[in-house]
């Protein structure tokens, strides 16, 4: 099978573009002997096959979850060099012929994860200007990138405020992240028990393209913030921790005042005028009904001018006189129902006149 059949068969069972290619060697960090394989850095993957006549690769990295990528021993020429490569979960290391094919590996990887060159590549110009064109194509593939996270423990103050925190509040941690004199640099501040007293130490975080690098003896490059923290945790065997201002809490509760009646109307109060009705007076005792009148003597019916001395009484019969009686009683039973119906109306006489204010 020719190279080009192998090389059309790659891109289809990939689907991915070719960025680099390449003899090299990889183990596991825990296996003692390396492997000889052909890689192809397609997109963010590494494909490794058995030898560079495989159409179909024995394994795959995803550099996608590339934390750090460790220079295992300084350059030098006719020497293999190795990269420790740390992922989500194993660390791999790879081994190069050369030195300069070392930094051209490096130079692609880098710049396919991190999606920018690494400054300070030891790469001619034409090397460089393909290295750029792999950028390109890797940014229109895969256009999004993660904002990098900012640990807990980070504050914008200086080398004396953070000291100055960590000394007056030790309870609430030992190590504070901060910014560095030199633009878009870090520092990292800790305080450390030790036999003769707490100490204070300073350490520099330096920003690169490849990652961050912790300036000690022995430059150490980890991927993130949160892998410098986690860094000096583990060096430190946990014995410190990231420092996280205390938040203030209520002992007590107080009770609200109650609240006074505010008025929403105008404060001048308005008279409001009374009705104009008379009011109705009863009279404080009843009338008497005058006595009905007595009987006469049976037998004689007196007319009503009494006065008169011609007049005498007259003598009736029995039926006559019986007729006579009823007749008066029923004129005075008239008589009685007329004078109640007009006491309980309302006496012309009872009316007053009255007015209210207006």
């Amino acid at each position: 099978m020719s190279n080009r059949v192998v090389h059309k068969r790659r891109a289809t069972i990939t689907d991915l573009p070719l960025y680099y290619s390449g003899h090299l060697r990889k183990k596991l960090t825990k296996e003692k002997d390396f492997k000889k394989y052909y890689g192809e850095l397609r997109g963010a993957t590494l494909f490794l096959y058995k030898d560079d006549t495989q159409d179909t690769y024995t394994e795959k990295l995803d550099l996608g979850q590339l934390k750090s990528m460790q220079l295992h021993s300084p350059y030098q020429k006719k020497t293999p060099t190795i990269f420790t490569l740390t992922l989500k979960t194993e660390e791999v290391q790879l081994q190069m012929d050369n030195s300069d094919t070392g930094e051209e590996w490096r130079g692609y990887i880098l710049t396919v994860v991190k999606k920018e060159i690494p400054s300070k590549l030891q790469l001619l110009p034409g090397q460089m200007l393909q290295l750029q064109e792999a950028l390109d194509q890797e940014r229109r593939r895969n256009p999004t990138t993660q904002s990098p996270e900012i640990p807990a423990c980070f504050f914008n103050v200086s080398r004396k405020e953070a000291e100055h925190m960590l000394k007056v509040n030790p309870e609430c941690g030992s190590i504070i992240l901060r910014p560095s004199t030199l633009a878009n640099n870090y520092a990292l501040t800790l305080r450390q028990q030790t036999s003769s007293g707490p100490i204070l130490k300073n350490f520099r975080v330096t920003s690169t393209n490849v990652g961050f690098v912790i300036e000690l003896d022995t430059a150490v490059t980890v991927s993130s913030l949160n892998e410098v923290l986690k860094y000096f945790l583990e060096k430190t065997e946990y014995r410190l921790h990231p420092f996280v201002a205390s938040q203030p809490y209520d002992t007590r509760i107080d009770m609200s005042p109650v609240p006074k009646c505010v008025s929403i109307s105008s404060a001048i109060l308005k008279t409001v005028p009374k009705a104009q009705v008379a009011p109705m007076l009863r009279s404080e005792t009843k009338e008497e009904l005058p006595p009905p009148p007595t009987n006469q003597d049976e037998g004689d019916y007196v007319m009503p001018d009494d006065h008169d001395p011609k007049l005498k009484p007259v003598q009736m019969d029995g039926e006559l006189e019986a007729v006579l009686k009823l007749q008066r009683k029923n004129l005075y039973t008239e008589e009685v129902n007329t004078y109640e119906n007009q006491s309980s109306e309302k006496p012309p006489s009872a009316a007053v006149q009255w007015s209210g204010n207006s």
